[in-house]
This record gives structure tokens, sequence and C-alpha cells, in this order.
């Protein structure tokens, strides 16, 4: 689990943190300017919006003003009198013709004129006359307004259409002559019924709708942005775009799958443009806004701009920031991890560099070189003391030598009881050298478990010889756990108190059994038991073994054994006394599964299976 919390900055060097560091710092602020600006430029584009699109309600509010305008003045000339005798019949003499044309030409010609100086819309009543009794009157157009008549060879293509309408007013684009030249204008179209008899007497076009309409456009002031009314299939009617009118408006595709609220308006942004759309489905017209979003943005671009100036000097001033702090920490932080990965214990310690510096990195680069001082100090000390240990150890064995020539002065002994015949003491004195031998030992602290039972045996051998005892000892080592590592002298003196406070005055009754058995896989369980019937206070054993400062009445034989076992192999393992369920007392050994490897070099070391804890 440590191993998942392991924190992943300690794998990179301190140069790469600092720059995560710097990104981090960094990339909020250049973030938050992004999202800033994108969300402020969103927020501005939908308050436009909303703003053209009172303002496309007011200027459809204004255009109908001057439909219904044309409206009243259509309304009016149809129910004139002179339009409404104005009916081609050989009953009016010539003369009476004449009159009625140059009337009704100068009435129309008087609804035709601008006011207020702006632009006029020119009314003109096309006559269907089959017998030409108007023959005087001009067939074509050749100004802006006035009465024609004409035949089924000179009908206009509109006539009809309107016609059919019956007095219903409409807007087309048609093409007229004024002259000899061909435009194309936007007309107000409504048929001319005879009151009496609900017959058509011709056709009222009220032309140069588009620049009326236009000049109401152009009231509107859209940033670079275009205006145009159109009909339900987008065909631009009036525009405030030059050579629009009669062009097909491209709309977006997603226009058309957006649904017009109950005000007929649709809104739409794009990256490019802003639409405002008015859709009036009764009269199947359109007044569409158009609004470049650059322009629109303009000057936000500019704060836009600013502000990432600003942002880019921000982060070029965090840049000589973080390099004057990298001269000021990095530098001498490499030095001094250049010297801690060149430093050899014993070399030379060079003088501190950086002195001066009061800071935290000047404290460190201090206490790293004055350990490094200390260190060397500590070697030459632990090379003086090495000496010292060797020229004890010479004196160890110096000392050695008695106790060798005493074991081999008792197998000479041993040997020359035998041959005079003196075999008791032969057996006393080879189980005394087994004891001398197991107990010297090479010098080893840990043998192996068939060594410490070999003299445990030679032990109960010369107690049982020495004092006649009849007591029995029954031994159950395993052979694969002979080779287990035990510390030298740990059975003998849990013999002896088993002896001494067990079965000592039991005679053939009593009985000590030593036992070994591999517990779980990781520990070898040794068992010291005997069947005495002295009453044994465990509670003050346990105390004896486990407290810091044991009882002292009770004696520091086992307890030394105890603390022996633990210092080598962890805390764990040791002694402990328990009662036996058929009687007598248990002590039980517990000590790790190890054995003795051969080391390199003819040598021998010591395999740990099962590390301390």
């Amino acid at each position: 689990m440590a191993r998942f919390l392991t924190n992943p900055l300690t794998r990179m060097n301190v140069k790469q943190q600092i720059i995560l560091l710097f990104i981090v710092m960094v990339s909020p602020i250049l973030l938050l300017q992004w999202y800033g600006s994108s969300k402020a430029e969103q927020i501005l584009k939908n308050h436009v919006t909303n703003a053209y699109a009172e303002l496309n309600k007011q200027n459809i509010a204004l255009l109908n003003r001057d439909i219904d305008t044309v409206t009243k003045i259509t309304t009016t000339i149809i129910q004139n009198p002179l339009t409404q005798q104005l009916i081609p019949s050989d009953k009016d003499t010539v003369f009476e013709r004449v009159q009625e044309y140059a009337k009704l030409d100068k009435l129309i010609a008087g609804y035709s004129i601008a006011v207020n100086g702006g632009e006029a819309v020119y009314y003109s009543l096309y006559v269907y006359d089959p017998r030409n009794y108007y023959s005087f009157a001009p067939k074509q157009p050749m100004t802006q307004t006035g009465v024609y008549f004409f035949q089924d060879r000179d009908k206009p293509a509109w006539f009809d259409e309107a016609v059919a309408k019956k007095g219903e007013g409409y807007m087309k684009l048609i093409c007229t002559n004024v002259g000899f030249s061909a435009q194309t204008t936007l007309a107000y179209i409504r048929a001319v019924s005879n009151i009496s008899d609900y017959g058509v007497i011709g056709v009222l076009v009220a032309a140069k709708m588009d620049k009326k309409i236009q000049e109401s456009l152009q009231s509107v002031s859209l940033p670079d942005g275009q205006i145009y009314f159109t009909d339900s299939a987008n065909r631009v009617l009036a525009a405030t775009a030059s050579g629009a009118i009669g062009s097909a408006l491209r709309l977006p595709p997603e226009a058309a799958a957006l649904k017009a609220g109950k005000d007929g308006m649709i809104n739409l942004i794009t990256p490019a443009f802003i639409y405002v759309i008015n859709d009036n489905r009764l009269l199947q017209q359109k007044l569409v806004y158009k609004i470049p979003v650059d322009s629109l943005l303009q000057q936000q671009n500019e704060l836009k701009r600013v502000i990432q100036l600003i942002s880019v000097v921000y982060v070029l001033f965090g840049i000589i920031v973080m390099l004057y702090f990298w001269q000021s920490l990095m530098n001498p932080l490499t030095r001094l991890a250049h010297f801690v990965r060149g430093f050899e214990p014993g070399r030379r310690v060079p003088e501190t560099p950086g002195k001066g510096r009061k800071d935290e990195v000047g404290q460190l680069i201090s206490a790293l070189y004055d350990m490094a001082r200390r260190l060397n100090v500590l070697i030459h000390y632990k090379y003086q003391s090495e000496i010292k240990e060797k020229e004890a150890q010479l004196q160890l064995l110096y000392q050695q030598i008695n106790p060798h020539l005493l074991y081999n002065t008792l197998e000479s002994i041993y040997w020359k009881s035998s041959l005079e015949g003196n075999s008791e003491s032969a057996e006393m004195i080879k189980e005394l050298s087994k004891l001398m031998k197991i107990s010297l030992s090479r010098g080893r602290e840990l043998i192996a478990l068939a060594e410490e039972t070999e003299h445990a045996r030679a032990y109960v051998s010369l107690q049982t010889m020495r004092y006649e005892y009849g007591f029995a000892v029954v031994w159950q080592v395993p052979e694969e756990l002979h080779d287990n590592l035990i510390p030298k002298i740990t059975l003998q003196p849990l013999i002896e108190n088993a002896i001494i406070h067990g079965v000592r005055r039991m005679g053939e009754d009593g009985e000590i059994r030593i036992a070994a058995r591999l517990a779980d896989g990781e520990s070898v369980e040794i068992r010291v038991e005997d069947n005495g019937y002295k009453k044994v206070d465990f509670d003050a054993l346990h105390r004896l073994l486990n407290e810091e400062k044991g009882d002292p009445s009770i004696g520091y034989g086992i307890r030394n054994l105890h603390q022996r076992i633990r210092l080598h192999f962890g805390p764990r393992y040791g002694i402990r006394y328990e009662k036996r369920e058929e009687g007598g007392t248990a002590a039980i050994i517990l000590l790790p599964r190890t054995v003795r490897e051969p080391a390199r070099g003819g040598t021998v070391k010591e395999d740990i299976c099962h590390g301390r804890e």
C-alpha cells in the first residue's frame, strides 16, 4: 500500500519539479484568461442578439406602417369615382375618354410625390382595353407613374395573378419599363374591382416599394451588417446591400431547423455571423439582420489583445523570476549534489562554499560538509577500533590455547584409562571432553541442532554417572531439523533446571523429554518437558523473561538465554514456560527455520530463511 502512496514528484529531479511548478502556476491564469474571454464573447453575443431582436420588431412595425400607408392610398385610388368610371366602352366619345384619362393620370401622379424628402412610391394603373378604345394613351410605361392600357399581346405577366387574388394586395418583384430601359422593382399589386358590377377594371401597381422599404431599413444602424427583406422562399425583395434585389439569400442550414417563437423571432449565432430573423408566416415575409461577428467584437478583441499582452508579460516576468531563483537555489544545490555523488569516505573535505548564506540552502550545505568531516573522523576512529579489536582477538586466541590444551589432555587420559580397563572413568572423561569441544565451537555463537543435542546428551550422561540418577531421558529430534541453527549451550541450562527442580528426587518415575518439530513452516519449536510434581510459579517466570528488570531471586540463567535468542533472531522468538496437561513443566524454545550454508572461500555462513521481525 505504501508503494502506491509514494509521492510521484520524487521520481523527478528538482529542476523538473520547479518547471512543473511554474507550469502549474501559469496554466490556471492562461486558462482563466481564455475562459473569461470566450465567456465574455458569448455573453456579448447573446446581449447583442437580444437587443437586435427588439430592434427587428420595431423595424418590422415601421415596414408594416409603410405597407399600410400604401394599402390605404391604393384603396383611396380604387374607391375614387374617376377610377370607377374608367371602363373601356364605345358609349363614351373620344373627347370624354381623353378627359377621363387625363383626370385619372393627374390623380395618380399626385399620389406619387415624395413626402418630406423621402423615397416616393410610384403608382400606375394598368387597364385591359381589348378593343383599343384608348388608342391615344401610351401602351408602354414611359414614366414611373401613369395610366396604361394594354391588349392581349401586351398583357403583363402578373396581371392574371393579381385578378385571381380578387382585390387582395400583395408584394412581388416585377420587371417594368421606364422609357426604353427595363428595371426590376418591388411592387405592391392590387386588382381594381368595379363596385357596381364587381367586375375588374384593371390592376393598380405601387412601384419602387424596394426603395421605400430600403429607406426604412437604413434607419437602423448595424456595425458592417446587412438587412434583408425577403419572401418565404428567401428571395430578396429589399435590402440595404446594393444589387441584392431578386437574388436568393443564403441562410445557415440550422436556421431552417429552428422553430420561431410566438413573436416570429429566430435568433442564430454562428462563428461568422449573427442572424436575427422575423418570420411572418401570415404575410410570407421575412426581415433578416445579418451582423458579422468580427465587426461586433472588434472592441472586445482589442481588449482581449491587451489581456493577452499582459499575460505574456506576466509569463516572461515569471520566467525571469524563476531563472533568478534557479541561479540562487539550483546552482548551489547542483554543486552540492555533485559533491555528495563524488564524495568518498576518508577523502579530504574542501572548505564549505557559501558560508555567508543564512537561508535553509546555506544551512543544508554547511550541515552536509560538516557531516562529511565527522564521517571522516568516525572512519579514522573505526580504523583504530578495528586495530584494537584485532589485537583483542589475538589475545583471545592466546587465551584459548589453555582450553584446547585441557581438551587434548582429557583425550589422552581417556585413551589411557580405556587401555587400563577403567571404562567408567574413561566414559566420564569422554563426555567431559565433548562438553569442552562443543563449548569452544571454534568461536561460533550459532551451531547446528545436532551439535547442541550432542552437547546436551554429554551433559545428561555426566549427571547420571555422577549422581546415579534413575530418571529417564527421551530424545525426539527429527533428522530433518539437525541442520537448524541454535545458540550454543541452550538445551543444557533447561535440562539442568528440569533435573534440579523437577525429577531429581523421583527416581525411576522421573522423565525428561526433549522434542523438536517444525511449527508452521517458518519456525522450529523445541520442548524440554519434565513430569515433576513441584508447584511452579509461571507468572514469576513470565515476568522474569519479559519484564525490563527481572526478579533476581529466581535467577538470570534462563533470562540471559531468552535474551540471547532474541538478539540473534528477533523479538518474535525466545523461551516461554507452560504447565503440562499430564503434570509437570514444559520449557518451549521458538527458533526460526535457519540453516548454515557454505560461503565463498571455503568458509561457512548462516542462511536465515525468514528474517527478523
